[in-house]
């Protein structure tokens, strides 16, 4: 069965879904007051968590891309938010969400805020500004911003740290993850000084970022090791999952740029947040007008 999901900072009336899904009646005449109803050939069960509203519609219909495009571009006057999932993750089985975590996780993006301490982030912002447009790739940027590092004190990230804060609905995430039985992790494009901090304060299994050199406790503006790009965010996907004895069915990712797309492609419930124009090219499934706490109605037993 396919699951359809509408979710909304508000309750979602039975004249939306009519208007949304013109060819479908409801049998029940005061359908919207129960917890479950058909709807043609589809079941609808409804659920409330955190603020949010949530329509599941079960249909053994498999939507494609554009259909799910129209449907979604149809709820945006309504600022409903549609996914359309495959399966929900199973009740009594261990899951694992994976995350990007700049403008994802949080709010901030890290580099920004070190260039900015630095006093190198015009400097910094102009190789961020010619990567997007596509003058260079991923690798290439990375390493050209973090020369503008260079002597950089270690006691810096910590400074900047605490001056970070979580996307809204992530707090609630870090509740019923764990809650859920299910893991955590984080696939970081950038600095491990940053993910080691927040792994102490947060239920997070694993994490993987970018480590950079340092001498005497002063980054020298190189990068120390591999680079987290979107390629590797795949690859350390699918070996953590693996190594949890996690089937990717069960594996949800949730990102917000383009570099994230492989991560999300590769996991049964790809997720973009809020997420830049060059992710959703590439993706099915996105969340514009909730938050991150809207990933609660990914679990069958939400409903």
């Amino acid at each position: 069965m396919n699951s359809l999901l509408l979710i909304s900072r508000f309750p979602i009336s039975d004249s939306i879904l009519s208007k949304t899904f013109p060819d479908t009646k409801s049998e029940h005449p005061n359908a919207s007051t129960d917890k479950t109803f058909t709807i043609k050939d589809s079941q609808i069960f409804r659920a409330e968590r955190f603020g949010l509203h949530c329509v599941r519609i079960l249909n053994n219909e498999f939507l494609n891309r554009d259909q799910v495009l129209k449907i979604r571009k149809d709820l945006a006057q309504s600022q409903i938010d549609f996914l359309s999932i495959g399966s929900l993750l199973p009740k009594n089985k261990e899951s694992l969400f994976v995350f990007d975590m700049d403008s994802t996780v949080i709010k901030e993006e890290v580099i920004d805020e070190l260039a900015r301490k630095h006093g190198v982030y015009e400097a910094v912002a102009t190789v961020t500004k010619q990567a997007m447009e596509g003058g260079m790739g991923f690798d290439e940027a990375l390493r050209l911003r973090v020369k503008h590092l260079a002597g950089l004190s270690k006691e810096s990230f910590k400074e900047v740290y605490d001056l970070l804060t979580l996307n809204d609905g992530m707090e609630k995430v870090f509740q019923f993850v764990p809650a859920n039985a299910s893991k955590l992790g984080i696939l970081s494009g950038g600095f491990t000084p940053v993910l080691q901090l927040f792994s102490e304060k947060y239920p997070v299994s694993f994490y993987k970022a970018n480590g950079l050199e340092e001498v005497d406790g002063v980054f020298t503006g190189e990068i120390f090791g591999e680079i987290i790009n979107r390629e590797k965010k795949e690859i350390y996907l699918k070996q953590y999952a693996r190594e949890l004895s996690i089937p990717l069915e069960q594996v949800v990712a949730v990102g917000d740029g383009a570099n994230d797309a492989l991560m999300l492609n590769a996991a049964s419930i790809g997720i973009g947040i809020h997420a830049k124009q060059g992710l959703k090219d590439q993706i099915t499934n996105w969340i514009d007008f909730t938050d991150l706490s809207a990933l609660v109605f990914l679990f069958e037993d939400t409903f």
